[in-house]
């Protein structure tokens, strides 16, 4: 017996992305009219079903997975939601986000939990940072959890390892030379309340420590996390006295750097070498090297990991490191490892 087509199937037929067949299928907006022919077509041929299981659908099931993430207008927490409604829409299941963009928005949400409970099966939290008795609280409530970016040690998680992906990130451009490495991130005094932030610096730090060079206070400052935020970072750092090489714990916030490079006349990478991470697909048409990880296979297994534990799955507590990639190119001139000097 042949295997039952899965949404991947269907989205590599019409050439799309699982997320595009996801909406098509289900009528969302943001889908061109010849865009949903083409998946439906596809779908059609592949006699694709969804195959909810039954365990599934037994009485009381909403039916529904939360998914909390802190921001929404973002590459990252975009693909994130992509990742998890392709397995949701697969088991014809819905999805039910919700925003948690702060201290004061945690509180309420795991104030709100018993009533959460009566909407969704299971949530999928990704890089929600809460002190640890928050998190303890979750694990004594009713709905199995997996996280993404995060690992707690109470929950199913899928995360990276942002430490030596960072030092992979800085080795690069300390290989290339460079001694004068700034850092733009979430700043040396935690501005951004991310776990992941504070692991990449830790790995920065680590990695310039191995070549008796430390993180000088003026090289350390804040993005944000979006281009207009890397632009402002790297533009007081110019100020400073520019470093001949920076490495931004985001896409965005380096793509705002190479903004800022060339307003200061400087060239990239000659003057100011650049790397970013995520790698977005942008970084690649701005040639940003950058550390690649795989967002949305990340929260597709979380999906997975949660549509298990529904599944009756009650063994030991599943923890997934992802592979990540230095996917190198002309922002750091990677084919000329040559010495670099600091700017006068």
């Amino acid at each position: 017996m042949s295997r039952a087509a899965k949404i991947e199937d269907v989205a590599s037929r019409a050439g799309v992305s699982v997320a595009t067949v996801s909406r098509a299928l289900r009528g969302l907006p943001h889908v061109s009219a010849a865009t949903r022919e083409k998946v439906l077509r596809a779908a059609e041929e592949l006699d694709y079903r969804p195959n909810p299981h039954a365990a599934r659908l037994a009485a009381g099931r909403s039916g529904t997975v939360g998914v909390a993430v802190p921001v929404l207008n973002s590459w990252f927490y975009a693909n994130v939601l992509a990742g998890v409604e392709a397995v949701l829409a697969e088991e014809a299941l819905d999805m039910h986000v919700i925003v948690v963009d702060g201290p004061d928005a945690t509180e309420r949400f795991i104030a709100g939990l018993p009533a959460l409970s009566k909407r969704v099966d299971g949530l999928v939290l990704c890089d929600l940072f809460m002190p640890d008795q928050l998190w303890e609280d979750l694990a004594g409530g009713p709905v199995p959890v997996a996280t993404v970016g995060v690992d707690t040690g109470l929950f199913d998680s899928v995360t990276i390892d942002n430490v030596a992906a960072a030092e992979a990130a800085v080795g690069h451009l300390l290989d290339l030379g460079h001694t004068r490495i700034g850092l733009i991130g979430a700043g040396p005094d935690g501005a951004t309340d991310n776990e992941s932030a504070a692991l990449r610096r830790r790995g920065t730090i680590a990695a310039l420590g191995r070549r008796g060079l430390d993180l000088p206070a003026d090289l350390d400052v804040a993005g944000s996390f979006s281009v207009a935020g890397g632009r402002e970072a790297m533009l007081e750092l110019i100020g400073r006295g520019a470093p001949t090489a920076v490495f931004c714990i985001s896409d965005e916030m380096a793509i705002g750097a190479m903004w800022a490079a060339e307003e200061a006349g400087l060239r990239v990478p000659e003057d100011l070498a650049v790397v970013g991470f995520d790698d977005q697909p942008v970084a690649e048409a701005v040639g940003l090297t950058t550390v690649r990880q795989p967002v949305s296979i990340m929260a597709a297994r979380a999906a997975h990991l949660v549509l298990a534990r529904l599944d009756g799955d009650d063994g030991p507590v599943q923890r997934h490191v992802m592979p990540t990639l230095l996917q190198k190119r002309k922002s750091t001139d990677f084919r000329h490892l040559t010495p670099v000097h600091a700017h006068s």
